[in-house]
């Protein structure tokens, strides 16, 4: 094959990719089509579009029970939470060391641990073992840290150990964050008169900060959505008093400048916000203009999620992500998402160049998708 021939194939276009100017015409006029009618409706025969109005008075009234079921599951939460109470109350005291549990309930709570052993040994199961050696076992390893010292007070970092294992809060949690989590002592849900949910973090008196309840506020749209759901519309949170220089939500960058007339040096401090839990306390408004909309709808989407595992997994079960039984649950959830009959090969997959990721998804995809929507 001659050099000529070599550089015309190099220069033929990738007729594998369609090109970015194709991408951006084809969004744009299907963008102008999104909410309009294709005609489609319009065109059938009179009978056919009074059977279809029928099916839409049908779909109305069956959005009025998904609204009611919302309702009715809503108040059934409320109920239950009632019920779970008395049990929430009595973990608290245990975990502050302000009671113990009876001889009779440590008994039944052994004997428990006793048969999950053994159901995992019969079942030969790998996720605890993988969990054990990847977070280790937080109740072994205070217990012998117990046995060197002498007793303890309640159970020491009971809260910080139990989100440590939920991955959606521990990928929040910096080795600064820990220090201040040591003293969390509780967490708490209530609900909202109207739809929402609250969340209560209970601290001890500590180095960081002075306030001893930090609240996140969770509200929804007065509205349900599309499915008779509740949306959400906005969180809140507490304003953290920090004690001076221990504000875990900002570091403080030291810069030096020369003037240039005079060449006299300065040292200039600024602060500029830092990674941290405790920003969770500090939501992004959902109408803030100081960032990118994908952005905005990234940190919205996040802050959500961590508010509802909080409130769906880790106040419910928190013994179990303490112990990290909750992991196996979890690993299990994800191995669901491949066939365990797939033998998957990294040979068969390339590496994807994060520019043409970024236009296949946001053109190709993102016009396919509105495509779909359009009747």
């Amino acid at each position: 094959m001659t050099q000529e021939t070599n550089h015309q194939q190099n220069n033929q276009p990738n007729r594998t990719q369609p090109s970015p100017q194709l991408v951006s015409l084809l969004q744009g006029k299907l963008n102008t089509l999104v909410g309009k009618s294709s005609g489609y409706i319009e065109n059938l025969p009179e009978d056919v579009k009074r059977r279809i109005c029928g099916l839409n008075f049908y779909q109305s009234e069956h959005a009025k029970l998904e609204a009611k079921f919302q309702e009715e599951i809503l108040a059934l939460e409320k109920k239950y939470l009632k019920l779970y109470q008395p049990y929430y109350e009595k973990r608290a005291k245990v975990v502050r060391g302000e009671c113990e549990p009876a001889e009779e309930e440590i008994t039944a709570g052994a004997s428990l641990f006793e048969k999950e052993k053994e159901r995992q040994a019969q079942e030969g199961d790998p996720a605890t073992e993988k969990n054990k050696e990847v977070q280790g076992d937080p109740a072994a390893e205070k217990s012998k840290e117990e046995g060197a010292g002498g007793s303890c007070k309640g159970i020491p970092e009971f809260w910080l150990t139990a989100m440590k294992n939920l991955f959606t809060i521990s990928e929040n949690i910096t080795e600064r964050d820990e220090e201040a989590l040591k003293h969390l002592i509780d967490i708490r849900i209530s609900y909202l008169e109207n739809p929402g949910f609250q969340l209560e973090f209970e601290f001890e008196e500590n180095k960081f900060f002075s306030n001893t309840l930090l609240v996140k506020t969770y509200y929804y749209q007065d509205e349900p959505g599309y499915g008779g759901d509740y949306v959400y519309d906005h969180a809140e949170g507490t304003k953290i008093d920090w004690k001076e220089g221990m504000d875990l939500t900002i570091t403080v960058e030291t810069k030096r400048q020369k003037h240039k007339g005079t060449n006299k040096t300065r040292v200039v401090k600024t602060t500029v916000p830092a990674a941290s839990f405790f920003q969770f306390f500090n939501p992004p408004p959902p109408d803030c203009e100081e960032e990118d909309d994908d952005d905005l709808d990234q940190r919205l989407e996040t802050d959500y999620q961590i508010g509802e595992d909080i409130k769906e997994k880790l106040i419910p079960r928190a013994i179990d992500w303490y112990t990290g039984k909750a992991l196996e649950y979890e690993d299990m959830l994800d191995d669901d998402y491949f066939d365990e009959g797939d033998d998957y090969d990294e040979g068969d997959y390339d590496e994807i160049d994060d520019d043409d990721e970024d236009g296949d998804d946001e053109g190709v995809s993102k016009c396919l998708r509105t495509s779909l929507t359009i009747l």
